[in-house]
Protein backbone atom coordinates (compact mmCIF):
# COMPACT_ATOMS: atom_id res chain seq x y z
CA UNK A 1 0.00 0.00 0.00
CA UNK A 2 1.83 3.15 -0.98
CA UNK A 3 -0.81 5.46 -0.68
CA UNK A 4 -0.33 7.81 2.27
CA UNK A 5 -3.30 8.51 4.30
CA UNK A 6 -3.48 12.75 5.68
CA UNK A 7 -4.55 13.42 8.81
CA UNK A 8 -8.52 14.23 7.83
CA UNK A 9 -8.37 11.27 5.56
CA UNK A 10 -7.24 9.28 8.35
CA UNK A 11 -10.12 10.11 10.62
CA UNK A 12 -12.66 9.76 7.80
CA UNK A 13 -10.52 5.89 7.53
CA UNK A 14 -10.50 5.08 11.21
CA UNK A 15 -14.61 5.95 10.89
CA UNK A 16 -15.24 3.21 8.40
CA UNK A 17 -12.76 0.64 10.04
CA UNK A 18 -14.59 1.32 13.40
CA UNK A 19 -18.28 0.42 11.86
CA UNK A 20 -17.56 -1.04 8.56
CA UNK A 21 -19.52 -2.44 6.99
CA UNK A 22 -21.92 0.26 7.20
CA UNK A 23 -24.43 1.55 4.40
CA UNK A 24 -23.58 5.06 2.78
CA UNK A 25 -26.32 7.31 4.46
CA UNK A 26 -25.07 5.56 7.96
CA UNK A 27 -20.82 6.86 7.22
CA UNK A 28 -22.90 10.00 5.87
CA UNK A 29 -24.38 10.93 9.73
CA UNK A 30 -21.39 9.52 11.35
CA UNK A 31 -18.86 12.26 9.53
CA UNK A 32 -21.68 14.67 9.92
CA UNK A 33 -21.45 14.55 13.97
CA UNK A 34 -17.71 13.43 14.01
CA UNK A 35 -16.17 15.47 11.23
CA UNK A 36 -18.86 18.31 11.05
CA UNK A 37 -18.77 16.96 7.01
CA UNK A 38 -21.31 17.58 4.33
CA UNK A 39 -22.42 14.73 2.65
CA UNK A 40 -20.56 15.92 -1.18
CA UNK A 41 -17.17 15.78 1.37
CA UNK A 42 -18.10 12.35 2.92
CA UNK A 43 -18.45 10.76 -0.71
CA UNK A 44 -15.75 12.87 -1.86
CA UNK A 45 -13.25 11.19 0.25
CA UNK A 46 -15.03 7.75 0.07
CA UNK A 47 -14.13 7.80 -3.94
CA UNK A 48 -10.46 9.13 -3.33
CA UNK A 49 -9.75 6.39 -0.92
CA UNK A 50 -12.20 3.46 -2.90
CA UNK A 51 -9.59 4.44 -5.55
CA UNK A 52 -6.45 4.22 -3.61
CA UNK A 53 -8.30 0.24 -2.69
CA UNK A 54 -8.47 1.14 1.36
CA UNK A 55 -12.37 1.19 0.83
CA UNK A 56 -15.22 -0.14 -1.52
CA UNK A 57 -18.81 1.28 -1.98
CA UNK A 58 -21.19 -1.44 -3.66
CA UNK A 59 -25.06 -0.91 -3.67
CA UNK A 60 -24.79 1.75 -0.97
CA UNK A 61 -22.74 -0.17 1.30
CA UNK A 62 -19.48 0.55 2.19
CA UNK A 63 -17.09 -1.91 3.50
CA UNK A 64 -12.81 -2.14 3.90
CA UNK A 65 -10.54 -3.49 1.55
CA UNK A 66 -7.54 -3.12 4.14
CA UNK A 67 -8.06 -3.56 7.95
CA UNK A 68 -6.86 -0.70 9.83
CA UNK A 69 -4.05 -2.81 11.32
CA UNK A 70 -3.01 -4.03 7.98
CA UNK A 71 -2.69 -0.52 6.36
CA UNK A 72 -1.20 0.57 9.14
CA UNK A 73 1.39 -2.44 9.36
CA UNK A 74 2.27 -1.97 5.37
CA UNK A 75 2.91 1.74 6.21
CA UNK A 76 5.32 1.12 8.94
CA UNK A 77 7.08 -1.13 6.83
CA UNK A 78 7.44 1.04 4.49
CA UNK A 79 8.99 3.63 6.40
CA UNK A 80 11.37 1.32 8.14
CA UNK A 81 12.58 0.59 4.51
CA UNK A 82 13.00 4.36 3.16
CA UNK A 83 13.96 5.57 6.21
CA UNK A 84 16.18 2.90 7.67
CA UNK A 85 17.08 0.81 4.36
CA UNK A 86 14.87 -2.09 5.72
CA UNK A 87 16.84 -1.56 9.07
CA UNK A 88 14.98 -2.70 11.70
CA UNK A 89 17.66 -3.04 14.25
CA UNK A 90 18.46 0.66 12.91
CA UNK A 91 15.09 1.93 13.40
CA UNK A 92 14.79 0.76 17.16
CA UNK A 93 18.21 2.24 17.40
CA UNK A 94 16.77 4.85 16.32
CA UNK A 95 13.85 4.95 18.46
CA UNK A 96 15.30 4.52 21.51
CA UNK A 97 17.82 7.16 21.23
CA UNK A 98 15.34 9.73 22.39
CA UNK A 99 12.85 7.51 23.85
CA UNK A 100 13.62 5.02 26.26
CA UNK A 101 11.40 1.74 26.34
CA UNK A 102 9.50 0.79 29.36
CA UNK A 103 10.28 -2.56 31.05
CA UNK A 104 6.54 -3.38 29.86
CA UNK A 105 7.72 -2.73 26.28
CA UNK A 106 10.52 -4.36 26.44
CA UNK A 107 8.53 -8.03 27.67
CA UNK A 108 6.51 -7.45 24.70
CA UNK A 109 9.34 -7.14 21.96
CA UNK A 110 10.70 -10.00 23.54
CA UNK A 111 7.51 -12.00 23.38
CA UNK A 112 6.92 -11.12 20.08
CA UNK A 113 10.55 -12.27 18.97
CA UNK A 114 10.40 -15.34 20.85
CA UNK A 115 7.26 -15.84 19.05
CA UNK A 116 8.73 -14.92 15.61
CA UNK A 117 11.86 -17.51 16.35
CA UNK A 118 9.15 -20.26 17.13
CA UNK A 119 7.33 -19.61 14.49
Amino acid sequence: MNYKLGAVESRFADIVWAHAPLTTAELVKLCAAELNWKRTTTYTVLKKLGEHGLFRLENGTVTALISREDYYAAQSESFVDETFQGSLPAFIAAFTKKKSLSQKEIAEIRRMIDEWEGA
